[in-house]
């Protein structure tokens, strides 16, 4: 298959190095340094269990318009930074292609093909004037939530840490011949990919320790398990977790675990620097809209109350202006 991967970091890399490793013709989009290294010297992948390989994408590159129609398209940019892609991203498309949305938080079709009172209604914090619905397509998108932890060590070189699962699903929660083929096209590469016919209700399962844990980490620089064993904070998180859940479960989603079960998988984590807390370090913009800022108006919109998400909400959105170089 034609693989582009839109945003090749830590995440996108993993998955375009496998892929390319396993036959399909990649194509990586990224930029800076860590493009001029795999323009290079190809990507190389060093596994968790400390076996190393370099995979050769057919291109890399910068512009999205050089990479030509694909039959996949897996966006791993940040979800804040969709929007600045809908342009060039049309040139990646042909009438079958399928666009893998694998960002955290709550995806910009959430209320498209679902059947509830609030189909058709746009979260607006993840694509406030729809230009991101405008340039994929409903039609086009596939749901991915991504559990692997990777990073990049240095330019052109991604270290894997752990988990190799992307759950897929048809945001309809039909199973396709086409999803079935993207989750065949992964399994042969060595990831897991199962499909889900209820994919919103694991996105929520994610989103639910990391609406907590990303912004808390943001504000104190604590890893997981600081957060989880000090009991002011595993308080606090309790607490956004519990408004997190009463959202999720007016819009019809069952979890299949206990609060405390999550926030004990989060401990069990270890150490880990959340995203949001490393994107602070590095002084880049955070997905603090689509993970908390679109729980909160999902909360607006259900008529429940959201006080402590919308403490930290501002406080991380406070700490973003005033310390990230936007």
């Amino acid at each position: 298959m034609k693989v582009c991967i839109v945003g090749a970091g830590a995440i996108g890399g993993y998955l375009g190095a496998k892929l390319a490793l396993a036959g399909e013709t990649v194509t990586l989009i990224a930029r800076g340094s860590h493009l001029e290294a795999i323009q290079k010297n190809g990507l190389k992948l060093l596994m968790a269990d400390g076996s190393g390989q370099i995979a050769t994408p057919f291109l890399a590159t910068s512009d999205i318009q050089e990479a030509g129609p694909q039959d996949v398209v897996i966006l791993t940019v940040k979800a804040h930074s969709v929007p600045a892609i809908r342009t060039s991203s049309p040139a990646l498309y042909n009438p079958d292609t399928m666009v893998v949305t694998a960002q955290n938080g709550v995806p910009w079709w959430y209320f498209r093909k679902y059947s509830s009172e609030y189909e058709g209604t746009r979260i607006q914090s993840v694509d406030p004037n729809g230009i991101i619905e405008a340039s994929i397509g409903a039609d086009r998108a596939i749901g991915c939530v991504v559990y692997p932890a990777t990073e990049i060590i240095e330019p052109g070189v991604i270290k894997h840490i752990e988990g190799d699962r992307f759950t897929l699903g048809e945001i309809d929660g039909s199973k396709t011949e086409r999803i079935q083929l993207l989750a065949q096209t992964l399994k042969q590469a060595g990831f897991k990919a199962p499909i889900r016919n209820q994919i919103r209700t694991e996105i929520w399962i994610k989103l639910w320790g990391n609406v907590a844990f990303n912004p808390i980490s943001a504000l104190t620089g604590a890893t997981l398990e600081d957060i989880c064993r000090y009991p002011l904070t595993r308080e606090l998180a309790r607490q956004m977790m519990t408004e997190t859940q009463a959202i999720a479960e007016i819009l019809g989603i069952k979890f299949g675990i206990t609060l405390e079960q999550r926030i004990n998988g989060a401990e069990n984590v270890g150490s880990h620097k959340t995203s949001m807390l490393q994107d602070i370090e590095a002084g880049r913009p955070t997905e603090i809209d689509a993970i908390v800022g679109a729980v909160a108006e999902l909360g607006k919109l259900t008529q429940i109350p959201t006080p402590y998400i919308d403490t930290i909400y501002a406080s991380v959105k406070l700490l973003e202006a005033t310390k990230v170089r936007i």
